[in-house]
């Protein structure tokens, strides 16, 4: 049975749109919920929802995210979106397929997902019903996951590692968080669940075909000569001559990337050319 967030530990909180826009980028929230092929007459640049995403078990079309109220998030309460968010739930109560990277953003802080959900609200609202996902048995598939979250969801929130610094702790928290990064470069088990024991080691890719490659020991095979290096790779990739960044889907993720301020760039940067 769904296990959501109780209304009562959603906190009080301060909006903070300016944070919330800087999460929306760093999730990479745009790749997946760009307005689908029937949505000619929108704003590109809007969470409309309804470009296919295919995965080795079907295709899926992720939802409006504007505030409309009919098909948007427009009527969620805080406490259906964190549910959302970090417990994979939809405000009917049944179970997202982790095709959305809630395993990554249950790691968040409350109050970072709080501050997405607040921006969000601020876009202009755009009427863009859901289309159901091309998979078999679905609602089956969706209370095996009920079960599957016993040993594939982990709650806990992202721990600072005192040995480190305040920098590499920023970029530890973004490319495991919001970043979600290692949804596609760890290796999954045979439960699909994320093998941690591989974590950045590369595997197959999400949706079916090659592989994505590792993010361990990218100065050491001379992927990149420093931490500043790659901070340059993920701001301005492969317009300023840096290689593999607009394939395979990095196209998208530097793009986002490239949104956010030099500072958390480097921070980035600074944690992943620690994985050995």
């Amino acid at each position: 049975m769904p296990r959501p967030i109780p209304d009562s530990a959603i906190p009080q909180h301060t909006d903070d749109l300016a944070n919330g826009k800087l999460m929306f980028n760093a999730g990479g929230c745009m790749s997946c919920h760009k307005p689908g092929p029937d949505l000619k007459d929108v704003d590109a640049g809007l969470p409309a929802g309804g470009t296919p995403l295919k995965t080795p078990i079907g295709t899926f079309y992720p939802p409006n995210l504007t505030p409309d109220r009919e098909t948007g998030i427009g009527a969620w309460t805080d406490a259906q979106f964190v549910n959302a968010m970090q417990r994979g739930l939809a405000p009917g109560g049944f179970h997202l397929i982790p095709a959305f990277p809630y395993t990554s953003y249950a790691s968040m802080k409350m109050t970072d997902v709080l501050d997405i959900r607040a921006y969000l609200a601020t876009l202009t609202p755009v009427h863009a019903p859901q289309k159901a996902a091309d998979i078999p048995a679905a609602f089956i598939l969706r209370r095996g996951i009920g079960l599957w979250k016993w040993i594939g969801l982990d709650t806990a929130e992202f721990q600072l590692d005192p040995a480190q610094s305040e920098s590499w702790n920023r970029g530890a928290y973004l490319v495991n968080g919001p970043g979600h990064c290692q949804e596609c470069h760890t290796p999954r088990t045979l439960f699909m669940t994320r093998d941690t024991s591989k974590a950045f080691a590369g595997g197959p890719h999400p949706e079916g075909t090659g592989r994505v490659p590792s993010l361990r020991g990218l100065i050491g095979r001379g992927k990149f000569k420093d931490a500043a290096d790659l901070a340059s790779a993920l701001e301005y990739g492969e317009t300023m001559g840096y290689d593999g960044l607009s394939s395979g889907g990095m196209g998208d993720v530097q793009t986002n990337l490239s949104k956010l301020p030099e500072s958390d760039l480097r921070a980035i940067a600074e944690y992943l050319v620690t994985l050995k």
